[in-house]
């Protein structure tokens, strides 16, 4: 039979399974349903592309909590330090920034889109545009082509499935992997969202939407009240809860308790501690001392926080400001460290960066990305249950496990 390698998706991982698979000598053809290739890597790190992280191995596996073991074999045949290596010899230059994030130094994603594009077609990948398959055709436990929707049949020797998960639907995410997967037997994990903005039970966020907090601390809780994650940095008010880099890290430390329930405490002032920031609000009071309350605050908070500062504190808006008690103002400098949002759920999985959730792990060999059912069957990417935090880490697996599966295929 033709020794031909089917990839089924032309996202980061598809892209880099094509290159490498093409690159060894095979005949590849690429099976993508938009009109072009890289779509979801296009509006990625807000169209930046935060395409890896400059950071060691041991940071890397820690920064994967979603079953980063599975990808140790697969990480040591490509990693991150090879995915900047690769970008920087396709003449994309990179730049590390905070966190150790690798950016392209042009801030476009495009960039990071077409030389993944020229990997696969200047060594020979053929691609199919608006093609959706429909059905992976198995002979006698093996691979041996893919039916399109449009009933065309193509016979293949190996396919990889590299469809995405089921965030920014937009893009193609639809989901399809998994369909043709369970349809050869394989295990799906329930996608959930993960790097998801997060939607609160106290209805006061939408007063302040639209305000970004730069600088701010954020500690986490379970729904038991375990701490689980603690940071510096932005985040965001929207009309629905919060969102924001800091916000979305975090969503991925209570994934596993479904959410709600979850407490975020938010240090408006991380740099100072509360005795330095009482000194630092006694300071405002004397300065407006013959004002009111709600006159008194400029300095110290954004203008669409003030009133709900003001409500949260039981202070009377009107009260004049050389009138507040020492319990009041301890009540307010509380709350500036600790200002409290309860989370009802997380946003729907359209709206997440990544999918948690997706092939069973236990059904794909690690060292080669094969499936463990049908021979000739690869994955690569978001659909296998792997899932990293936000920092570059799920796009290193994309070309990590892209890289692995082309190899093998």
């Amino acid at each position: 039979m033709t020794k031909i390698v089917g990839i089924v998706g032309a996202g980061a991982a598809g892209l880099m399974a094509a290159g490498r698979a093409a690159s060894l000598g095979k005949t590849v053809i690429v099976f993508e349903k938009n009109s072009r290739a890289g779509k979801k890597i296009l509006i990625t790190g807000k169209g930046r592309c935060n395409v890896t992280n400059n950071c060691s191995m041991e940071d890397l596996m820690a920064n994967i909590p979603g079953n980063g073991k599975f990808l140790y074999s697969s990480l040591n045949k490509f990693n991150n330090i090879d995915v900047m290596d690769f970008f920087e010899n396709y003449n994309v230059p990179l730049r590390t920034e905070r966190g150790n994030r690798v950016f392209p130094e042009s801030d476009r994603s495009n960039d990071i889109a077409k030389a993944l594009i020229r990997y696969a077609e200047g060594n020979g990948a053929k691609f199919i545009y608006r093609s959706p398959v429909k059905e992976i055709l198995v002979d006698n436990g093996c691979v041996s082509g893919v039916k399109l929707e449009n009933n065309d049949v193509y016979e293949l020797s190996s396919v990889i499935l590299a469809t995405g998960g089921m965030s920014y639907q937009i893009t193609g995410s639809t989901g399809d992997g998994y369909r043709m997967a369970q349809q050869l037997g394989h295990t799906l994990i329930p996608p959930k969202p993960s790097l998801v903005p997060l939607e609160t039970r106290e209805k006061w966020v939408a007063d302040a939407q639209g305000l970004a907090l730069k600088n701010v601390g954020l500690t986490v809780y379970d729904n038991k009240g375990t701490k689980v994650y603690h940071d510096q940095g932005e985040m965001l008010f929207t009309h629905f809860g919060v969102s924001g880099p800091m916000i979305l890290s975090a969503s991925r430390h209570i994934l596993d308790c479904e959410y709600a329930g979850s407490v975020l405490v938010i240090d408006l002032k991380p740099a100072l501690s509360e005795e330095a920031l009482d000194l630092r609000v006694q300071r405002d009071f004397a300065k407006y001392a013959r004002k009111q309350f709600s006159n008194s605050l400029g300095d110290l908070l954004p203008k669409s926080l003030i009133p709900v500062i003001i409500e949260l504190s039981g202070i009377d808006r009107e009260k004049p400001v050389h009138q507040i008690t020492k319990a009041e103002r301890a009540k307010l400098v509380s709350l500036l460290k600790s200002l409290k949002l309860t989370v009802s759920k997380a946003r729907p999985i359209d709206e997440a960066i990544v999918t948690a959730g997706g092939i069973s792990t236990k059904e794909i060999n690690p060292s080669t990305m094969e499936s463990k059912l049908i021979k000739g069957l690869y994955f690569a990417g978001e659909i296998i249950d792997v899932d990293g935090y936000t920092g570059g880490f799920n796009l290193t697996i994309a070309f990590s496990t892209g890289f692995t599966a082309g190899t093998s295929a």
